[in-house]
This record gives structure tokens, sequence and C-alpha cells, in this order.
């Protein structure tokens, strides 16, 4: 029986973590007596998720050895095919800036141009991905993502503030303290303390995943706050919702192809498709206006959706080939 229950809870730890999500979001929106509280969670998107991520992303390096870090074929193609993607987006959207569906095209392009986000190892791993080589990918994506964003922003919104070097360290400010030091702290790490390392490696291998289960309670119900409380036409809000919706299957499906072709399935589909939301949140509010900060809002909900699903998949094959070897 406990077995049962900690196999429930691993295979739906994420739908559960949305669940939740909305759950708190409603209990603080409609019970009063829960108001004094609500200073303490606003703060929470400030330093409660920023450290969950330190946490999350330095065990999860932890278990990566730099050494064995390379770039692969694929990490180029997929780097130039979000550029290609990106340029068919924002090239038309600046030749008919008059167009009705302009609004839509920015929220599909905020989404296209994020890099991929800092958990998608973590998840790589839980699906039997290279948790190496996608790690690797994280860092080029998110570095490459710091001179592709203020490149490619000025077709769109000709009233971007600041020049590119501006622009550039700005992005690396929001990126080096979530990315490059948990990173550098589980290489020294490794490098200074291997005995401690171990121990790291050893009791805290699945501490990561349950860390981004809770942290998407915080997302998921930050993200329902940034819905509701907007005050833009809901036939809007609702296109850009599709919009990154669409972007999402496009981003995960196109990412799976190329992962068949590279002989990378999983570590590919996932950097391919997990994208850093905060980042793209950020970006939207940056160059364009916070109406576009809808649809990757509603990315993180179509994207762990995405990974519920794959990971209830990997569930389910993997209890069948349990019960399989135990019947021989």
């Amino acid at each position: 029986m406990r077995e049962k229950i900690i196999r429930f809870f691993k295979m739906w730890t994420l739908p559960l973590g949305m669940c939740a999500g909305f759950a708190v979001y409603f209990m603080f929106h409609y019970i009063p007596c829960l108001a004094p509280l609500k200073a303490l969670v606003n703060g929470a998107d400030n330093y409660i998720m920023p450290f969950f991520i330190f946490v999350m992303l330095f065990t999860t390096f932890c278990k990566v050895n730099p050494r064995e870090m390379r770039i692969k074929r694929w990490h180029v193609a997929m780097i130039l095919f979000q550029l290609v993607c990106c340029l068919a987006v924002a090239v038309p959207t600046h030749y008919f800036p008059d167009s009705p569906y302009r609004v839509v095209a920015q929220g599909a392009l905020v989404c296209l141009i994020a890099p991929t986000g800092t958990a998608a190892a973590v998840i790589a791993g839980r699906l039997g991905g290279n948790e190496t080589t996608l790690t690797t990918y994280t860092i080029v994506s998110n570095l490459v993502a710091a001179v592709m964003i203020p490149t490619i922003f000025p077709l769109v919104e000709m009233h971007s503030a600041g020049s590119f070097m501006e622009q550039f360290l700005l992005i690396l400010r929001h990126v080096f303290p979530l990315l490059i030091c948990p990173f550098l702290a589980a290489w020294a790490l490794r490098e200074f303390m291997p005995k401690l390392h171990s121990l790291v490696v050893k009791f805290c291998g699945s501490l990561a995943f349950y860390l981004w289960g809770i942290s998407l309670i915080i997302a998921i119900g930050l993200t329902l706050r940034s819905v509701v409380n907007s005050h833009f036409d809901p036939h809007v809000l609702l296109l850009l919702a599709v919009s990154g919706l669409i972007v999402c299957a496009w981003q995960f499906g196109t990412g799976k192809l190329a992962g068949k072709h590279y002989h990378d399935y999983i570590s590919c589909g996932q950097g391919n498709g997990q994208k850093n939301t905060l980042l793209a949140i950020w970006t939207a509010y940056t160059y364009l206006s916070p109406v576009i900060s809808v649809a990757p809002s509603c990315y993180i909900i179509w994207q762990n959706i995405v990974n519920s699903w794959q990971l209830w998949k990997k569930g389910k094959r993997d209890a069948a080939l349990s019960n399989n070897n135990q019947s021989r």
C-alpha cells in the first residue's frame, strides 16, 4: 500500500502541483481571513521561487560532470531553427504594424524567443533523458537569448529602450544568478569537496523534481493572478492564451522530431519545448506591453500539462515493465 501511494505521488506530482496552484489562488481570492498572508505570498516570486530554482538546479548540476559537456549537432540545429522561427514572426510584424493580429504575433514571438527553462534538465532526467547534454544546451540557449532578444525585438517594437549592450547585460543579470551560479557551485563542490558532492548526489537525487512540483504551485497561482487581474479585452486574452498553446505544441513537436533524427529524443524535445517563462514574461513587460505577458504566463500551464502527460506515460511504461519482470 505504501509503495502504491509513493508511486502515485511520483506519477502525479506535476498535476497535483497545478491543481494545488489553482486551489491556493482561489483560497486567497475568496477567503477574507487569509488577507494578512497576501504580503508573504506576493514575495514568493521574488524570494521563494529563486531559492527553489537555485537549489533545484544545484542538485541537478551535481549529477552532471562538466568535463563530459560537449556542444552537440542538435544544439546548433535547434538554435538555428529557433532563430528562423523568430524571424518568421518578427519580420511580417515589422512590415504590417497595423495588423489586427499584431498583439497575438507578439505573444507568439515572446514564447518562441524564450530560452530553454532552467528546470528542463530536471524533467528530462525523470523521463530518462540525457541531463548532461540538456544542461549544456540550457546554458547555451540562455546565453544566445541574451543576444537574440535585444537584436530581434527592435524589429517588432521600435520604442525598445536602451542600447544593445545595456539590454544584453540586463538579460545576463536575470540569467546568471539562477543558471550559472548553481552550475559553478556544483562544479566547485565536485572539485573541492568530493565526499560532500557524493552525499548530495546520493541523498538529493529526487529533490529537484519535488521542489519543481512545489514551485509549480507558486507559478500557477501567480499566472492566475496575472490573467484574472488584467483589465484587457477578454477576446485578446483568449487569443494570447491560444497563441501560447500553439507555440507550445509546435516547439515540443518539432523538438521531438529533431530528437528522433539526432538520437536524443527526450532531451531535444524538452530543450526546445520547456521554456524559461520567467524571462519570457520579463521580455514582454520590457519590450512590449503587460498584456503580452499573458501568452508566456499561459505557456507555464501548457508546458506543464505536456510534462505531466509525459511523466504519466513514463510511469505507466515503468509499471508495466516491472509487472512483466515480476511475472517472469
